[in-house]
């Protein structure tokens, strides 16, 4: 291999990094927008779910799980979606555990009380919002592996 061989693979590398790093760096970004918007969904739908049950003289066991479920996503959710608006400002992910935990702990929690408000209406509904939920993450999964894999195809 000649130096002039050496000297342009070297620049080829070199490219490529600069190239992963703009291309992570976009990724990030882009992570934090779709957190925002599941965040901020999933607090409108739990508003929208344990409102019913507000005035409600008494609550079967899949409507007290709604309430209690959404009682604790609904603050988590909303300190994410601030931690996130600072991430964005940042243009950066935070590492820490606590906020890890809690968007593990906010998510289950909002997920738990959706198929729980379904299953009050109709075990079926229940059952059926459940496999849905598991559809559209497998249905995510291969349309962003697809994406990611296409890039620059």
């Amino acid at each position: 291999m000649t130096e002039e061989d050496k000297e342009r693979w070297q620049r080829a590398a070199e490219q490529e990094k600069e190239w992963w790093l703009r291309r992570v760096a976009g990724q990030e970004e882009e992570w934090l927008r779709q957190s925002n918007l599941a965040y901020g969904g999933l607090i409108g739908v739990g508003i929208v779910m344990v409102q019913q049950f507000l005035t409600a003289p008494s609550l079967d066991l899949p409507a007290r799980i709604c309430v209690i479920t959404f009682a604790v996503a609904i603050p988590l959710l909303a300190a994410l979606v601030m931690v996130n608006r600072q991430e964005a400002f940042r243009r950066r992910a935070t590492k820490s555990i606590l906020v890890s935990i809690t968007k593990a702990v906010a998510q289950s929690s909002a997920f738990a009380g959706i198929v729980a408000g379904f299953w009050h209406i109709s075990w079926i509904a229940g059952v059926a919002v459940l496999a849905s939920a598991i559809l559209g993450m497998a249905v995510h999964s291969a349309g962003y592996v697809r994406l990611e894999r296409d890039v620059g195809d």
